[in-house]
């Protein structure tokens, strides 16, 4: 979760925080009831996010200047544009500007290298003050009149004296934005336990909740370090699978019910459903069977 930081020293007008999202319509946005809704994502954000245009001729892969809550920001479009009129309610939306111009890619990329020298920048002033600062990423709006700062840290930061040096040197608005672990891992990248790319750094738009019954729900080990990801919190891909361990789990015995097997006594004391393996135990045996044959087990049991 990207946390809102509002310390900003009150001779310093000139500079902003006010980190809120880039896409935040609801505050800042138009209504609209004529025209058309076109989907834009933005480099390093695999999401999409809606625009209002009372143009139609856009297409997927085309790059658009955007206003956002930021500024002016360079996105591509990802979903072609609808008539407002497909869609119920007064929408709340900011305006596509114009379709890119040669310019705008030169800008764009101008402000890439320009951003990575303002972190160096950045670094060496928190270095001076001593800041408990992990600065992860710099980027500037597309006119370059903000440069936006993404770090993260344990604590609150005091940055007061950090943007009076900043704005010495950089010359122009500045927002700092302290993000989450979560948010950290998206940005940073890395591989997750399955070999892969981390999802939260390809694909994953939003972050869903993720609880530790998801993997009790899946009959997991519950090993907190090896259900953990690179951001300390539990893994994502818990919840690609809970729904159909949910259906999955419907009507079989839970983990420490006392079965008869074999005139043993018996605990169940996992179940794999993929396998269909269930593994009972007792104190001087260990038995594992096949599910359908422990459903049989149980069900006549309760007839009895």
């Amino acid at each position: 979760m990207v946390h809102e930081v509002n310390e900003v020293d009150e001779n310093l007008s000139h500079l902003e925080d006010d980190s809120k999202s880039i896409f935040d319509n609801e505050e800042s946005g138009k209504h609209y009831t004529e025209g058309y809704i076109v989907g834009v994502s933005f480099a390093g954000n695999a999401k999409s996010y809606f625009f209002h245009s009372y143009n139609n001729d856009f297409l997927n892969g085309e790059k658009v200047v955007v206003e956002t809550v930021r500024g002016i920001e360079l996105g591509s479009v990802t979903k072609e544009p609808k008539s407002i009129k497909e869609f119920s309610g007064d929408l709340v939306l900011r305006p596509i500007i114009r379709k890119s111009e040669e310019k705008d890619i030169k800008n764009y990329e101008e402000n890439i290298i320009n951003a990575s020298k303002a972190l160096e920048v950045c670094k060496e002033s928190v270095e001076k003050l001593g800041l408990d600062m992990r600065l992860l990423k710099a980027d500037y709006t597309l006119d370059a009149s903000k440069i936006i700062i993404v770090y993260s840290s344990e604590n609150r930061v005091d940055f007061r004296e950090l943007l009076k040096d900043l704005a010495s040197k950089l010359k122009c608005r500045i927002e700092l934005r302290q993000i989450g672990t979560r948010d950290r891992s998206k940005i940073i990248g890395g591989l997750g336990v399955c070999g892969l790319p981390l999802c939260c750094n390809t694909f994953l738009g939003t972050f869903d909740g993720i609880s530790i019954n998801m993997a009790k729900n899946q009959f997991l080990v519950l090993n907190i370090q090896k259900l953990s990801g690179h951001c300390g919190k539990l893994i994502c891909c818990l919840k690609y699978e809970d729904d159909n361990y949910s259906e999955q789990r419907k009507g079989l015995p839970k983990i420490g019910q006392k079965v008869f097997y074999q005139k043993e006594q018996f605990k169940v004391t996992s179940i794999n459903i993929l396998t269909k393996q269930v593994r009972l135990e007792n104190k001087e045996n260990v038995q594992t069977i096949n599910l359908k044959e422990l459903m049989d087990i149980v069900n006549s049991q309760k007839n009895r």
